[in-house]
């Protein structure tokens, strides 16, 4: 079955354009929607049949177009989600879902209106060899239970980057580093540790002449125990990206790779070396199958998911954007007030209905 799909946006869009490319049939790209022409065009041209547009509503109009993948700039992503919703469209929607709790019920109410249409959040650092590993090991009983964790998300963002003028304001961006680039790692500690019960936060603007935090120092306390730290800046001298994860019988930690992490090699270091062969072997047949990878593998499982079939491990649900996005509502909101705050939050405090500071 191939699922029908127009992609709004050409920037980050052409990257999910090389993904669906790569899965060969499992969907056929039908508009490239953008509002610069040449771009547009770019884009279609490298798909047969591809039409080059520029404006959304004659796609949500077009009964042939079954999935609307949104990489627009973040304040469109709620307007433009529920508008496909309520065409009757399934919806890809890249980072962030939306820039509060309330926009985030908003659109809750708008996916259970829909006759059983679907969101799908974009987290692609879930799918690669190195969490495939993780998981078969996990299957396999050798991780036991989630200990410590430290994420470090270390990039290097100048003025250059912030020339794009929605970049780095309120308005527009709706956060920074724990919004737009934090917030793919705090997905991954998420999936491998389970839920978070607690957040203590400092933020700070140190790097660029922005509105929204740079850089930041974040605990976190999972519902089952484990405590996690997430160092973020976008002042480092290069692209980093890292976790070290500390399980009852395991360490586990990543490579750097910044924007593919579970691409890289991994560690994988039984605490009982005894344990050591298993786990090699364990790992060795993990990474050698082969696999889609990065936005190709998470269009996989959207596209299984599509089909009727029980979504992966690793599948990407709204709830997960959801929980994304009310993370970084607690970490902003410990940093404003300097207290430690718990999950779910209270729905009628202020920062639930807007992330930006009064």
């Amino acid at each position: 079955m191939s699922h029908h799909v127009a992609i709004l946006g050409g920037g980050i869009g052409a990257q999910h354009l090389d993904g669906y490319i790569s899965l060969g049939g499992r969907f056929t790209v039908t508009h490239i929607c953008d509002l610069n022409p040449d771009v547009a065009q770019a884009q279609a041209a490298r798909v047969p049949g591809a039409m080059a547009v520029g404006d959304i509503a004659a796609i949500l109009a077009d009964p042939m177009v079954e999935v609307v993948d949104i990489c627009l700039p973040p304040g469109l992503h709620v307007a433009v989600t529920c508008d496909a919703l309520a065409a009757g469209k399934h919806v890809i929607c890249e980072k962030p879902l939306a820039g509060s709790v309330a926009d985030v019920d908003k659109v809750r109410q708008a996916v259970a209106g829909s006759s059983g249409r679907k969101v799908f959040p974009v987290f692609q650092y879930r799918f690669g060899p190195g969490f495939a590993a993780l998981g078969a090991l996990g299957q396999a009983g050798l991780l036991g239970a989630p200990r410590v964790a430290s994420l470090e998300t270390h990039w290097n963002r100048d003025a250059a980057y912030y020339a794009t003028p929605w970049r780095g304001t309120w308005a527009h961006e709706m956060g920074g580093a724990v919004l737009s680039h934090a917030i793919h790692i705090h997905d991954l500690i998420s999936h491998c540790f389970g839920p978070v019960a607690e957040v203590s936060a400092m933020l700070g603007t140190m790097i660029n002449p922005i509105e929204t935090e740079d850089c930041a120092a974040i605990s976190l306390r999972m519902k089952n125990g484990a405590l996690v730290t997430s160092s973020v800046t976008l002042g480092a001298a290069d692209d980093t990206s890292r976790m070290r994860l500390v399980y009852e019988h395991m360490t586990v930690e990543s490579g750097r790779l910044p924007y593919t992490p579970a691409e890289d090699t991994w560690t994988f270091t039984a605490r009982d070396p005894a344990r050591q062969t298993a786990v090699d072997a364990i790992v060795m047949h993990a990474i050698g199958v082969t696999r889609p990878a990065g936005f190709a593998g998470f269009l996989a499982s959207v596209a299984t998911t599509l089909d009727g079939c029980a979504p992966t491990s690793q599948a990407v649900m709204f709830e997960d954007g959801a929980n994304a996005i009310e993370l970084v509502t607690a970490i902003y909101h410990a940093d404003r007030t300097g207290q430690r705050v718990c999950l779910p939050l209270d729905r009628n405090l202020p920062i639930c209905q807007t992330l930006v500071h009064p």
